[in-house]
């Protein structure tokens, strides 16, 4: 697939071949049941004492390396952690404007393409995670976009099992936590997972930005299920939890509610169901290891979903 931001590099971009070559795709090997490698942004990795690059991401700072301009750099500190992924457009000689893009996939340095992924199994509900953003331009767009995808040996293409496409406008200037819910098509399970950042899309602009930190999959999705934008209302406290955490239904009393709670994996560890709730609801997890969980509230066609920690 031929985002916006690669075809307006594959019409703008008129490097030498001999640059085009010099970039190398990420390859990526990770069991098909991890979650995001280097969700965090974590691991970065000096490249010819010039840049470094963040581990299983493809960029393009290679291809800009040879003006000193890059537009894939480090932040820090992370929201939360050591370290966070920059991604702005700056305006390169030669080249005119051009994006910050990160991807799990591999950038076709020829064809401008992004290919590929990590594996991955799982049909999670959401992408979450931490971002600050502003385009710059009336014209100009920042985006997350996650396609998971399946091999068709029948006809030897990709089929999109599942994906969610998210165009940001207007700014966010503080780190802000971010639910993005995908959409399936089928109820196949995939077997490649690609994410693509970028701060900017077809019509870039130079400082556009978006920063990203924390990401990761959330809840589990049975079957072909199209999830809007929620509208569940809820607050957990205390988090992080040490032998419960309480959930609080505000704004709206739900029906025929499913509380589950789901490891970093994806896997379910906790399932309730209940008529009704307008008040208090306490769920025990001194049980659980320490970690990271996800705790989803499904009322009817709405969804809840929070990242929530045991310590």
């Amino acid at each position: 697939m031929l985002s916006p931001i690669l075809l307006y590099l594959q019409k703008k971009i008129t490097m030498k071949k001999t640059i085009l070559s010099t970039i190398c795709g990420v390859f990526i090997t990770v069991t098909a049941s991890a979650q995001i490698p280097n969700g965090g942004f974590e691991s970065w990795t000096l490249v010819g004492g010039a840049y470094q690059n963040p581990n299983n991401w493809d960029n393009l700072n290679a291809f800009t390396n040879a003006m000193g301009v890059y537009t894939c750099t480090m932040g820090t500190p992370g929201n939360p952690g050591h370290a966070y992924l920059k991604l702005t457009s700056k305006t390169v000689s030669g080249m005119g404007v051009v994006p910050g893009i990160a991807t799990t996939g591999t950038i076709n340095t020829t064809t401008l393409k992004v290919s590929g992924g990590f594996p991955f199994t799982q049909r999670p509900q959401s992408l979450m995670g931490n971002w600050q953003y502003m385009p710059f331009g009336s014209n100009d767009t920042s985006m997350v976009a996650v396609y998971l995808t399946q091999w068709n040996s029948t006809s030897n293409t990709r089929d999109t099992v599942a994906f969610a496409v998210q165009n940001l406008t207007g700014m966010v200037m503080s780190w802000a936590a971010f639910t993005i819910n995908l959409t399936y098509k089928n109820g196949n399970n995939p077997d490649t997972a690609q994410i693509i950042l970028a701060s900017s899309k077809s019509t870039p602009s130079a400082n556009s930005y978006l920063y990203i930190d924390n990401l990761s999959f959330a809840g589990s999705v049975s079957g072909i299920k199209t999830n809007n934008p929620s509208t569940v209302k809820v607050r957990i406290f205390p988090n992080p939890a040490t032998d419960k955490v309480v959930l609080t239904a505000h704004e709206s009393v739900f029906s025929d509610t499913k509380i589950e709670l789901f490891d970093i994996l994806g896997k379910q560890v906790k399932s309730y169901t209940h008529k009704n709730i307008n008040q208090d609801y306490t769920i025990p997890v001194s049980d659980l290891e320490k970690g990271m969980y996800f705790i989803q509230v499904t009322a009817g066609n709405d969804v809840f979903i929070h990242k929530m920690y045991k310590q």
